[in-house]
């Protein structure tokens, strides 16, 4: 059986995210992370380290305030060259360790995602270029109930 162009183009630019996006760390890594409930135990468990660089090349486009914490748009922008990772990480969340993405090389550094609240607080983003972790953070509130009161 042979395969039309264009299921073998898909099939590769499947296969070339797949390999790109796949954790690097084992099952058990990610599970202790997701049990940390800091940031600095996620950045230690993750990267071996807490030591972050606060940055104004990484811009978070988010609500002010969100009327359903059930599906919070978050957007990360960053300006940053050879960006290995971005992860997301909300305070306030019963489990903080929202998601990690990473990336090949050359990867321009921008993801999109809808994530869940369970309070107002922080959303932060950390960008891993090389061995050095650069961040930003930006508030979102969470209103009760959906209807703002």
């Amino acid at each position: 059986m042979s395969l039309s162009r264009r299921a073998f183009l898909t099939n590769s630019v499947l296969a070339a995210l797949a390999a790109t996006m796949l954790p690097k760390l084992s099952f058990a890594q990610w599970e202790d992370a997701l049990k940390n409930k800091t940031q600095d135990d996620i950045l230690t468990q993750l990267f071996n380290t807490k030591d972050v660089v606060v940055s104004d090349k990484i811009t978070i486009t988010a609500p002010e305030i969100a009327e359903n914490g059930r599906v919070v748009p978050i957007e990360v922008q960053s300006e940053l060259a050879g960006i290995k990772s971005i992860t997301l990480i909300a305070e306030k969340n019963p489990t903080p360790l929202i998601a990690q993405f990473n990336f090949a090389d050359n990867f321009a550094g921008h993801v999109a995602s809808r994530i869940k609240m369970g309070a107002t607080g922080y959303v932060v983003a950390v960008v891993q270029v090389g061995d050095q972790l650069h961040i930003a953070k930006q508030t979102v509130q969470i209103t009760e109930g959906g209807c703002g009161g």
